[in-house]
C-alpha cells in the first residue's frame, strides 16, 4: 500500500501523541469494523484550542490522522473544529488510499464526540 509523504512523515514523527493533563474534552471510539481506536484530549482555555493529543490504536492511517488532526487544532475555536470535514482531513495527509478513509471518518467522529464532552461539561457547570 502506497501513501503519501505526509501520511509517512506523520507516521515516522507523530505530533502531539499521548495522554493531556487537565484535558477538558476527552473522548475514545473504536471502527467496529476494523477494530481502530481512537482517543482524543483536549485542552480548552479563553475559548480555544490551547493542546490537543491523541493515543491511536490499529492500522498506520489512523495514527496519521490522529496526529494530523491534533496539529489542525491547536489555536482554534470548538467551533472552527466542529468544521472539520473527513476530506479536509485527508487533504492535509495528501491523501488516503480509498480503502484507508475509514481512519479519517474515525477521527472526525471521535473529535465530534470530544467536542460533545466538553459542550456537556460547560453546560452541566452552569446549571
Amino acid at each position: 500500500m502506497s501513501y503519501s509523504e505526509t501520511v509517512k512523515d506523520h507516521l515516522a514523527h507523530p505530533r502531539n501523541a499521548g495522554e493531556l493533563a487537565d484535558a477538558d474534552a476527552v473522548a475514545e471510539l473504536t471502527n467496529p469494523a476494523c477494530g481502530d481506536r481512537l482517543r482524543l484530549m483536549l485542552r480548552i482555555r479563553d475559548g480555544r484550542i490551547a493542546a490537543a493529543r491523541f493515543l491511536a490504536y490499529g492500522c498506520p492511517p489512523t495514527l496519521a490522522c490522529g496526529s494530523a488532526l491534533t496539529s489542525m487544532l491547536v489555536g482554534i475555536t470548538p467551533a472552527e473544529a466542529a468544521l472539520i470535514t473527513r476530506q479536509q482531513l485527508i487533504h492535509t495527509l495528501d491523501g488516503l488510499p480509498a480503502r484507508k478513509n475509514h481512519a479519517a471518518a474515525l477521527a472526525i467522529e471521535t473529535l465530534h464526540a470530544a467536542l460533545l464532552s466538553h459542550t456537556a461539561g460547560v453546560n452541566g457547570a452552569q446549571t
